[in-house]
């Protein structure tokens, strides 16, 4: 997989359609759950993808402080499903990592986890905080990684 990070107006249009695409694939329709994806906060976010033979199969859209959360975030982690066992999520969650300490020169990253991918950012380095919440009727846990 080959992983790129852009900024919203370095979006070609087929990247931002394929983006879209696969956060709706998942988020909307595997997940069963109606939501306003497009929130917004697109314009103020990096992207990062993870291609494969010119199709995004793994993405994230990271925050700096402020801009989302207190702190740098990540979010919209998302694989395609017909890749998931592939480590395509360690891998763009490595590179989104990564792209917080190099180009947000940042430390400290939150992100608002489904709870049942608690462990797997558990093994990234985050830890849980608080209490579980709905997010779109989705239990979440606010993690963080210092």
């Amino acid at each position: 997989m080959n992983i790129n990070t852009k900024t919203f107006q370095e979006l070609s249009n087929l990247e931002l359609y394929q983006i879209l695409q696969l956060r709706t694939e998942v988020f909307v329709v595997e997940q069963h759950c109606v939501y306003q994806d497009m929130d917004g906060k697109d314009t103020k976010a990096l992207h990062v993808m993870g291609k494969k033979d010119n199709d995004i199969i793994a993405y994230t859209r990271i925050f700096k402080p402020g801009d989302y959360m207190d702190h740098a975030s990540i979010g919209r982690v998302v694989v395609k499903k017909s890749m998931r066992e592939g480590g395509y999520g360690k891998e763009i969650m490595l590179a989104s990592i990564k792209v917080i300490a190099n180009k947000l020169k940042e430390t400290i990253i939150h992100l608002s986890a489904q709870t049942y991918l608690q462990k797997f950012y558990e093994e990234l380095g985050f830890r849980a905080v608080g209490e579980t919440y709905l997010e779109d009727d989705i239990p979440h846990i606010l993690m963080i990684k210092e």
